[in-house]
């Protein structure tokens, strides 16, 4: 195997500091990894989660792992994902930023629950409003939804409405009121007038301005420098990278593999999704027996980027932002990263076939 191969450049001097896993945790036994007979992997029936979805579906995660059996586990929601990888129920996940920050920072006297291994997605989310509000001010007394507390887009929404001095979850008459709930349950209220706009993900922002009336107030993008946040990585059990860094390895193997393939096919003409967005699409109607309209799709496609890079600069702001909004406990999240895996696959892959940033 390429990482075999490749394990002196792992433990050796050339390994840069900024590749080492924190302290505690030590360098994953490259040079004679313990064998595991299957590896758990999490990831959302999502299309921000489009790399494991078209990886499951195309067989590159099997074909990596060989005789190493793939068992996937379907989420609805970060929260979700960090309370199995405390359980010891998932061993690699796609989450988002801010359950990734939080589990890091829960578990960080036990030396940390997780690594982040990978980038995976940035963009895709918005806020989105019924008709009548057209500036942040028309919300006062609204009520809200996100996918779960504390999720990405929970705390996004908390973030932007108190830079707005918009009071939330208070007695206040104009207080805006967040709600909670899942994707499928939010689609429905909005549909029939029970809550006043959503901050979702894709492709739940391109149904609801599609199929639901519902238009943008608050494009996340604009909110960050470049236009770049992360919104999904791919992380590891601490324990898991530690011992099995060649299962690692191959899971990031089919990773690279998915977004080679999203990057060679970026978006198909207006209202028409590439085909590689259509087979994630079908993809994701075998998960949920639901299939997206093309023109959602393709919409909801083109806010979306891929890529291995983390985007670090923007985790450690999405843990400030957790922190400032009082769902999680100041802390440094330096180290939560172990990214030399990846930088070795990378690095022995001719360059025309590296995965895009």
């Amino acid at each position: 195997m390429v990482l075999a191969s490749l394990s002196a450049a792992l433990v050796g001097p050339a390994c840069s500091p900024r590749d080492r896993v924190a302290a505690e945790v030590g360098p994953p036994d490259i040079v004679r990894p313990t064998g595991t007979t299957e590896v758990r992997l999490g990831y959302f029936a999502s299309l921000a989660h489009a790399p494991a979805i078209l990886g499951l579906r195309d067989g590159l995660f099997a074909r990596e792992l060989g005789a190493t059996r793939l068992i996937p586990h379907e989420f609805t929601a970060g929260p979700e994902v960090v309370q199995a990888l405390f359980a010891d129920a998932v061993d690699i996940a796609y989450v988002g930023a801010n359950p990734a920050v939080t589990a890091y920072v829960r578990s960080r006297s036990g030396g940390g629950a997780l690594r982040i291994v990978a980038g995976s997605t940035s963009g895709g989310a918005a806020l989105v409003v019924r008709s009548g509000i057209e500036r942040p001010a028309d919300l006062r007394g609204a009520v809200l939804a996100t996918p779960q507390l504390g999720n990405t887009q929970d705390v996004a929404l908390r973030v932007w409405l108190r830079s707005q001095r918009l009071h939330t979850d208070s007695d206040r008459a104009d207080s805006v009121r967040i709600v909670p709930q899942s994707n499928a349950d939010t689609f429905a209220a909005f549909r029939s007038g029970r809550i006043d706009g959503a901050w979702v993900a894709e492709p739940w922002v391109a149904r609801l301005v599609e199929e639901g009336g519902a238009k943008v107030l608050v494009d996340e993008a604009s909110l960050w420098r470049g236009g770049r946040f992360t919104s999904a990585v791919v992380v590891a059990r601490t324990e898991f990278l530690r011992r099995h860094p060649d299962a690692v390895a191959a899971v990031l193997r089919a990773h690279l593999g998915a977004l080679r393939l999203i990057g060679t096919e970026r978006g198909g003409t207006a209202g028409t999704p590439s085909h590689v967005a259509e087979r994630v699409g079908e993809g994701l109607a075998a998960a949920t027996g639901e299939r997206l309209g093309r023109s959602v799709l393709a919409r909801a496609w083109t806010r979306l980027h891929f890529g291995a890079d983390p985007l670090a600069p923007t985790i450690a702001q999405a843990a400030s932002d957790a922190s400032s909004v009082g769902l999680l406990p100041d802390h440094d999240v330096r180290g939560i990263e172990d990214l030399r895996i990846l930088r070795l696959l990378e690095a022995h892959r001719p360059s025309a076939e590296r995965a895009p940033r």
